[in-house]
Parts: structure tokens; C-alpha cells; sequence
């Protein structure tokens, strides 16, 4: 799993030196945010996808300003954030307004253009847009933190079984065994 993600990961320089992120100044040099491993992807994930359903103002100083405060990885934070672009944005957010709109028991406005644009009437359909978007980022983030969690011990139980059996294999053929005491 690793492997994997090292590939696509971009260089860790390329973010130090983008210009927007510079008020983060030396809390950026933490290793910590730069680490590949189960609790900070899973943790990545999770505040990646959960800021992925705030409201589009400053994503990517939320996601950093997370990833920093919870210490996991930073690319993997702010990449996932673009999931929400402007062409996932208005079903994601018309969903969160629909889940805002059943949770307070009030009746769902279909998309009506006259509506949505007139801002007199953004009062009425903040509220349950902020708590359906609450709510998807809520279980954004934790499905996507377990489903991450299980991946990885999924792939490393995969991974023994493999080693396991290729020391079988090894040692029933007559060839000597390792010399690592750690696969035996």
C-alpha cells in the first residue's frame, strides 16, 4: 500500500513552496505530515473527506491548518479536497440541502433557478444546507477513515500470508532457511 501511494504522492517540495501555504510557515517541516503509514493516511482520508463538505471558503487552509493540528499526512489532506469542484459541488450540495431538509423536518425546494438565485431566499436554505453538510462530512470522513484502516490491514494480513508462504516453500525445497530470525 505503500508503494502505491509513494508513487502519486507529489514532492513534498512542491507544496513547501507553494506560496498560499506560507503562513504555516515552520509547521510544515513537521516529518509527521509527511509520513506513509495506516494512522496517517486513515487520518488523512478523514480530513480530507470532511472538509471536502464545508462550504467552499478557504479549503485548503482548513485542510492544512487539520492536518497540521492532527499531525497526518498533509498531501493526502489537500488532494482530497478537490473532490469537491464545480462539477461535484451543486449534486453534493443539494444532497447535503435535501439530508438538512428531511433531519429538520422542513420540505425539500426542488431546483427552481428563480429560487436559488434570488438571495433573499439563502436565509431559509442556509440552515439545512450547514447541517447536511455537517452530517455528510461526519460520515464522510469516518467511513472513509475505516475503509482506509481496513484496506491496509486487509493488504498487510495479504502481505504475511505471501512471506509466509514463500518460507514454506523455501525451506520444503531443502534450500536453507533465512537467516532472520523475524520470518520464523
Amino acid at each position: 500500500m505503500k508503494k502505491s501511494l509513494k508513487r502519486v504522492m507529489p514532492d513534498p517540495r512542491k507544496i513547501l513552496e507553494n506560496r498560499q501555504l506560507g503562513i504555516f510557515g515552520k509547521l510544515l517541516q513537521d516529518p509527521n505530515l509527511w509520513h506513509l503509514n495506516r494512522r496517517s493516511v486513515s487520518g488523512a482520508v478523514a480530513v480530507g473527506l470532511f472538509v471536502m463538505y464545508l462550504p467552499p471558503l478557504g479549503h485548503l487552509f482548513i485542510a492544512t491548518a487539520l492536518a497540521i493540528a492532527t499531525r497526518v499526512n498533509l498531501p493526502i489532506s489537500v488532494t482530497l479536497i478537490w473532490i469537491s469542484n464545480p462539477i461535484t459541488i451543486p449534486p453534493m450540495f443539494y444532497g447535503a440541502y435535501a439530508l438538512g431538509c428531511w433531519l429538520l423536518d422542513q420540505p425539500v425546494v426542488g431546483f427552481d433557478m428563480h429560487f436559488w438565485i434570488d438571495w433573499r431566499n439563502w436565509l431559509a436554505v442556509l440552515a439545512p444546507l450547514l447541517l447536511g453538510s455537517l452530517v455528510c462530512a461526519t460520515l464522510c470522513s469516518v467511513s472513509g477513515y475505516f475503509a482506509i484502516q481496513t484496506l491496509w490491514r486487509w493488504k498487510l494480513v495479504r502481505e504475511i500470508q505471501r512471506r509466509r508462504a514463500r518460507y514454506r516453500a523455501a525451506t520444503s525445497a531443502g534450500t536453507s532457511a533465512p537467516s532472520s530470525s523475524r520470518q520464523r
